[in-house]
């Protein structure tokens, strides 16, 4: 099985966003910083999100994102399955006609192997990788690296021009 960046960028974006919306919304801008992913994909991921009732917009000052549900309710699967990714081993997608149009002799096997994979992922939700001590210091290195990008942004006033700082 190939997870696309499709798939891994939602696990990924989802996870930083169960994280950091506790408090208050996050922007897009926000989880492209820290997760070093492309602002425009992100949108086009969470346009999918939203569709699938799995995050909501919160408009105007302070807006951004947050969870619809909570994050012990959205498994990893689910979210691979938003952002139309598919969960499949087999060579000819689960259609069987992997060999002159009828299944080859390990389709079952790669059958089984998604089944597998699928199942593994349905029973991790985010508050549990959340739980994870590892997750939550890995969370806590990217807001450090990322706060003075993400202030910028948020107050290009106090962007320091080349010329102030020579």
């Amino acid at each position: 099985m190939r997870l696309t960046t499709k798939g891994r960028y939602a696990v990924t974006a989802m996870l930083d966003l169960a994280f950091h919306s506790q408090k208050k919304p996050v922007t897009l801008t926000d989880i492209a910083t820290r997760q070093t992913i492309s602002l425009s994909y992100l949108e086009q991921l969470f346009a999918r999100l939203r569709r699938a009732g799995m995050v909501k917009g919160v408009r105007g000052p302070g807006g951004g994102y947050k969870l619809c549900r909570k994050a012990s309710e959205i498994n990893i699967a689910d979210i691979i399955h938003a952002v139309d990714e598919q969960i499949d081993s087999t060579k000819c997608g689960g259609e069987a006609n992997c060999q002159k149009h009828q299944a080859c002799l390990t389709h079952e096997l790669w059958v089984g192997l998604s089944e597998q994979i699928r199942d593994y992922l349905k029973g991790i939700t985010l508050a549990e990788l959340l739980d994870k001590h590892h997750v939550q210091e890995v969370a806590r290195r990217q807001d450090l690296e990322a706060q003075h990008v993400i202030e910028v942004h948020r107050h290009p006033e106090f962007n320091p021009t080349m010329n102030d700082l020579f």
